[in-house]
């Protein structure tokens, strides 16, 4: 049987190849990682700032969005993460912060439930 790549597998291994071809990896450390990514969320952001939601240019979005998470593949990649294990991981504490009966319809932080 072939051992076909996971979506993930697939989306980290392009991801990878792309920068290790203009060999970025010497510029890519933890914090100008996270750095990047914080700058594009906040391109992403601005994407929204002063529209209407139905005013919002979708291709925009999109772009700021693959940005944001192109940042987060390498990120994952740079400290060996598993990304859908901390995904999964992260939603079970969510499920524990925030049951059902509590968070149902409110829009309030875990510690003011």
């Amino acid at each position: 049987m072939q051992n076909q790549k996971t979506d993930i597998e697939e989306i980290m291994d392009q991801i990878v190849s792309f920068t290790q071809e203009r060999e970025w990896d010497q510029f890519h450390n933890g914090k100008d990682l996270a750095l990047a990514l914080s700058i594009e969320a906040s391109e992403l952001n601005e994407a929204f700032l002063w529209k209407k939601p139905e005013e919002v240019d979708i291709e925009k979005v999109k772009e700021e969005l693959a940005d944001i998470m192109n940042y987060g593949f390498l990120i994952a990649h740079k400290y060996n993460l598993d990304i859908k294990n901390i995904i999964l991981d992260k939603l079970k504490k969510n499920i524990e912060k925030y049951p059902i009966e509590k968070a149902k319809g409110v829009a309030k932080k875990y510690n003011e439930l």
